[in-house]
């Protein structure tokens, strides 16, 4: 409270409009100390008690000459904390009609205090301290109920913003506890498709391996058999082997085992360059359409495991149209903080790859499913089940992801999402060596492979080719034949091996022979540190004319020079040794 405002509430009003009694009032109380405001009539009393004052001090006949009512009023409208005091001072004169008025405003007025006149200094004095200390302690009570309604204002906004707070927090936690559920129910989904990719790429493998076997042993009595019936009989038996040997390969993209050829690609070429082989491939009945966005970024991915996706995605859509439709294979870039994208999807820019159909769509049941491999609704012998598997695997392995939006009876959008790149795209031609004429080398090659029958095929299919090849049976048994001086030209190993892996062996075998050529052999990686730029890798299965090239690639990287003096050319039905 500032300074005038405190003077104002604590003077005393003084209204005496006949004679000199209002200046002897206002005269004994100023001498002690009192402030005070000599008032004119009964308005400007009212006036002065609206803006505040401790006490008046008044003569009873001003009460009689003025408006009374007005005062009368202000008492009764008085907050509950106020009982204002008046000093009332009144004659000698003791009739029954001066009684009754005296009674009638000690009734009116409530708080009165009579003094008969004429009264001394000291009387006047102690009458109105005594008022004031009764005021004080009203404005004492004032000011504790200002403090507890203040109290009260700021525990009840406390409560009020306490209560938005609780509600806001409420609603937060139904959303973690919605958000929760969904990673849960994610990671369980992770935590299977985990599990399954584990088994199916170490059953992978193992069948990698016996393929290998199958087809390169077909492959070099095909290339010796001059017989023509027992020819077609291997090449029916290699054909049934490459089926098997496609399968695994999509096992192998489901486990995220494989080796992708990863670089970076124009999905929209990738997608226009297959048109045709699409047309071709799900009949007239159902029309494609593409919505290509020209502004795509370019993705990192193995392009030619891209073109799996679309073809695997655009038969199930044919399979989804029994009576014919549209397929709509679209493109987008997908930049991080997208509503739309796919919450399983780490940080960082996509591009997207949709492809829509107008099908039956999925139940909630087939849709949980539908990522596992051999899971298939198509009839017995119409399809495997690994597509959207393969599906799945590549997308994971190239480092992005997939999602599936379908509705039963409107259809299935599958929306694969690959990591965006800055670099340019990587100009190749492809070339088929499997009918090339074969060539051999003088040259020594050690292969290393746990598995005897890959070991023996990758070791006649050497000497076919006119190499001088030794064999071991592991990592240890390949470190101490190079460390014992033997001379070895290159190393053929097999990536995934118990006890120590041909990466440890490459880098055990290169701290005593840094110019030691190598040649990785692989169909499943699993958790081996094979760095995603090597090159020098032989996939598994692999063709003879695969392995002349490959191993001619790593004993000859780059001159060509070389190669006259040591090349000659073999009949490939009556191979020539070394």
């Amino acid at each position: 409270m500032t300074g005038l405002a405190q003077q104002i509430e604590e003077r005393v009003l003084i209204l005496a409009p006949i004679g000199r009694d209002a200046r002897a009032a206002a005269q004994s109380l100023t001498d002690i100390e009192l402030g005070c405001t000599i008032c004119t009539d009964i308005a400007d009393l009212h006036e002065r008690l609206c803006e505040g004052a401790a006490v008046a001090v008044a003569t009873e006949e001003a009460f009689v000459r003025g408006n009374a009512q007005i005062v009368e009023q202000w008492v009764a409208e008085q907050p509950p904390w106020s009982d204002f005091p008046f000093v009332v001072l009144t004659g000698r004169a003791s009739s029954a009609t001066a009684h009754v008025y005296r009674l009638r405003l000690l009734e009116r007025l409530g708080n009165v205090s009579l003094l008969e006149r004429p009264l001394n200094a000291v009387t006047l004095a102690s009458t109105v301290k005594a008022a004031l200390r009764a005021r004080y302690r009203q404005y004492e009570v004032r000011d504790h109920l200002f403090e507890r309604d203040l109290s009260a204002a700021k525990l009840e906004n406390l409560v009020r913003e306490r209560t938005v707070q609780l509600e806001q927090a409420n609603d937060q936690l139904r959303e973690q506890i919605a958000e929760r559920k969904q990673a849960e129910a994610a990671l369980q989904q992770a935590q299977k498709m985990e599990v399954i990719g584990q088994m199916t790429g170490g059953v992978a493998h193992d069948f990698n391996n016996l393929l290998t076997a199958v087809l390169g042993n077909l492959e070099l009595a095909s290339r010796r058999g001059q017989d023509p019936g027992i020819k077609r009989y291997l090449d029916g038996a290699m054909q049934a082997a490459q089926r098997g040997a496609k399968i695994t390969s999509q096992l192998l993209a489901f486990s995220r085992t494989q080796r992708l050829q990863t670089e970076p690609i124009d999905i929209n070429e990738v997608v226009t360059r297959m048109r045709d082989l699409l047309v071709r491939s799900i009949g007239g009945t159902v029309r494609i359409e593409t919505i290509l966005d020209r502004n795509l970024w370019r993705a990192v991915a193995d392009a030619g495991q891209i073109e799996l996706i679309i073809l695997n995605l655009a038969i199930n859509a044919r399979d989804a149209m029994k009576e014919g439709g549209r397929v709509t294979i679209s493109t987008a870039n997908v930049p991080e903080g997208q509503a739309t994208r796919s919450a399983e999807l780490p940080p960082g820019d996509y591009v997207s790859l949709s492809l829509s159909d107008t099908g039956t769509g999925m139940t909630d049941e087939v849709l949980r499913k539908a990522f596992e491999p051999f899971f298939t609704t198509k009839p017995v012998g119409s399809g495997t089940g690994l597509g959207l598997s393969q599906v799945y695997g590549i997308s994971k392995q190239s480092g992005g992801g997939v999602s599936i939006a379908t509705k039963v009876g409107e259809g299935t959008t599958v929306t694969v999402y690959l990591p965006r790149t800055t670099s340019k795209p990587v100009l190749r031609t492809v070339e088929s060596r499997d009918e090339a004429p074969l060539t051999v080398h003088r040259a020594t090659i050690l292969v290393v492979d746990d598995d005897r029958d890959v070991r023996e095929l990758a070791t006649s299919c050497l000497e076919t080719l006119g190499y001088h090849v030794l064999k071991a049976e592991g990592g240890r048994a390949a470190i101490d034949l190079i460390c014992s001086e033997t001379a070895v030209d290159l190393v053929l190993i097999d990536v995934a091996m118990p006890d120590i892996n041909g990466v440890e062996t490459i880098r055990a075998v290169r701290k005593r022979r840094p110019d030691l050529r190598f040649l990785y052999m692989t169909g499943y990686v699993g958790a081996t540190p094979l760095d995603p730029s090597e090159k020098r890798v032989l996939n598994k299965p692999f063709t003879l004319a695969g392995l002349a090239a490959k191993v001619e690639e790593a004993l000859f990287p780059a001159d060509m020079t070389r190669r006259s003096s040591n090349v000659f050319s073999i009949n490939p039905a009556r191979p020539r040794q070394a």
